[in-house]
């Protein structure tokens, strides 16, 4: 369990270093097209800028688009206590707790660190989890929190935007710059090249952060219990339930428990969530159950 975590924050960094480079790469050769080496900076400067504001306000806006609604201690004990308890064996301050009416069993954590954080769950969860397996869900939740999952998911889907933005401009640039230059022509072509690729290439990349997150987070929340059959049982019944939500929103979907989005063609490839068979796989590994 403790490897596993470990080579997934590993492969994380690593992930996040090439999202990097692509971000820069992608500057670089806009700078070079259109002919001004301060382009890059001015790319470097505005990612940051998007990212910080993101960075503030992206868990009010998650909670808000979901519908959720923040209670106190005596609107539900039994999650209250829950939360409360396994903060205390995390080591940080009970999150805000919230619950979304959405007959789906489901839940996300946000906050870009623990001592900002927020858990929501919907009430279809409350009402078909027994305790262990709502333990071993909150579990998961808070290990987001706790390996900052969420502030890595922030940036990750910032810079994501960032790439967008910058070929959506490179884009409509070229329709305006002269290409007569055999230098123009060339920068042109690999600039509508990287422009189409770069998106593309980016989600890609920030699917495999998010994927390796869950898988992260299920070890943690298990480490935490003790008991990875509550969190393994927990995910079976949402397979049999489904957790398909009323309220579609494909810019907060990365924070959910399960997908909460309805299944396309692509579903496997263009998910942040890796699939639910390979987590139970997992979790009963890690209890003794291979």
């Amino acid at each position: 369990m403790y490897s596993e975590i470990a080579a997934n924050k590993r492969k994380t960094v690593y992930i996040m270093i090439l999202f990097l480079a692509l971000v820069a790469g992608l500057g670089w050769i806009f700078s070079e097209y259109l002919g001004n080496q301060y382009i890059t900076i001015y790319v470097a400067i505005g990612a940051l800028v998007y990212v910080a504001i993101s960075y503030f306000t992206s868990s009010r806006t998650a909670l808000a688009l979901n519908g959720a609604k923040q209670i106190q201690k005596q609107d539900n004990v039994r999650l209250y206590r829950i939360v409360e308890n396994l903060a205390i064996t995390e080591g940080f301050q009970t999150p805000n707790i919230y619950i979304i009416d959405d007959p789906a069993p489901n839940a996300f954590a946000t906050g870009r660190d623990p001592r900002h954080a927020s858990v929501a769950v919907t009430s279809g969860l409350l009402d078909i989890m027994d305790d262990q397996e709502l333990q071993g869900v909150l579990a998961h939740e808070l290990g987001h929190v706790k390996n900052y999952d969420i502030r890595v998911s922030i940036i990750a889907f910032s810079l994501v935007a960032v790439v967008g933005i910058i070929s959506d401009i490179i884009i409509r640039a070229s329709w305006f710059r002269d290409n007569d230059d055999n230098n123009n022509q060339l920068f042109f072509f690999v600039g509508i090249a990287a422009a189409i690729l770069a998106p593309i290439a980016a989600t890609l990349i920030q699917l495999a952060i998010s994927r390796k997150r869950e898988y992260l987070a299920d070890a943690t929340g298990a480490l935490t219990t003790r008991y990875p059959e509550g969190l393994a049982s927990a995910l079976k019944k949402i397979e049999v339930h489904g957790s398909v939500m009323k309220r579609q929103n494909s810019s907060t979907s990365h924070f959910f428990f399960a997908n909460p989005l309805k299944k396309g063609s692509l579903s496997g490839l263009f998910s942040t969530h890796p699939p639910i068979e390979d987590r139970i796989k997992r979790l009963n590994e890690m209890g003794g159950k291979a």
